[in-house]
C-alpha cells in the first residue's frame, strides 16, 4: 500500500486550487446587447472554439481595450448602415417612406449613433445606474449614456467632466489670519 506523503498531499491541494481559480482569457469581443438594462458582450475565449462563446455582463469583464476596439468597429458598421439607409430613402415617396417614419421613432441612441463625444453636460443615477448626458460633436441632440461605457470609450471626456467640477478650498495663511484678527480688535 502506497501512502501519500505530506508533500504529495500539498501538491494535489495546490493543483485543485489552481483549477478553481483558473482565469479565462478573452480573445475577442464579438457582439453587444442590452438585456434588462444591463450591457452584455459576446466573447470568444482564448484556447476555446466558437461553440464555447458566451454572453457575459459588462460588470464581470476586465478587458477594456478589447471592448473599446469592438465599440470602434461597431460604430463604423453603424455609420455604413446609416449611409446605406439614406441612399435608399432618397427615392420617391411610397411604402418605403412609411417604413422610414417608423425607423425614425426607433432612433439609435447613445454611442450606437457613431458620433464623436464632445463633452458631458450632466450626470444622473435616477435609473439606478450612473448615466452621463453626452453632447456630441456636430449634433444638437444629447443622449444619456451609461458611465461604464463612457469610461471605456471616451475616458478623457469623463476626466474633463470631473475636473470641471472640482472645487478647491483654500485656507488663509498665518499672515492673513493675523490681519483678520487685527481688524476685529
Amino acid at each position: 500500500i502506497h501512502r501519500k506523503t505530506n508533500r504529495e498531499k500539498q501538491q494535489q491541494q495546490k493543483e485543485k486550487e489552481q483549477k478553481r481559480t483558473e482565469e479565462y482569457v478573452v480573445e475577442k469581443v464579438l457582439d453587444r446587447r442590452v438585456v434588462k438594462g444591463k450591457v452584455e458582450f459576446l466573447l470568444k475565449w482564448k484556447g476555446f472554439s466558437n461553440e464555447d462563446n458566451t454572453w457575459e455582463p459588462e460588470d464581470n469583464l476586465d478587458c477594456p481595450d478589447l471592448i473599446a476596439e469592438f465599440m470602434r468597429k461597431y460604430k463604423e458598421k453603424e455609420d455604413k448602415k446609416k449611409e446605406g439607409k439614406r441612399k435608399v430613402s432618397d427615392g420617391a415617396g411610397g411604402p418605403e417612406e412609411k417604413g422610414s417614419k417608423r425607423k425614425k421613432e426607433e432612433k439609435v441612441r447613445g454611442f450606437g449613433r457613431g458620433l464623436q463625444p464632445e463633452r458631458i453636460i450632466g450626470a444622473t443615477d435616477s435609473s439606478g445606474e450612473l448615466m452621463f448626458l453626452m453632447k456630441w460633436w456636430n449634433s444638437d441632440e444629447a443622449d444619456l449614456v451609461p458611465a461604464k461605457e463612457a469610461n471605456v470609450i471616451c475616458p478623457q471626456v469623463v476626466i474633463s467632466f470631473y475636473e470641471e467640477r472640482l472645487t478647491w478650498h483654500s485656507y488663509p495663511t498665518e499672515e492673513e489670519e493675523k490681519k483678520e484678527e487685527e481688524k476685529k480688535n
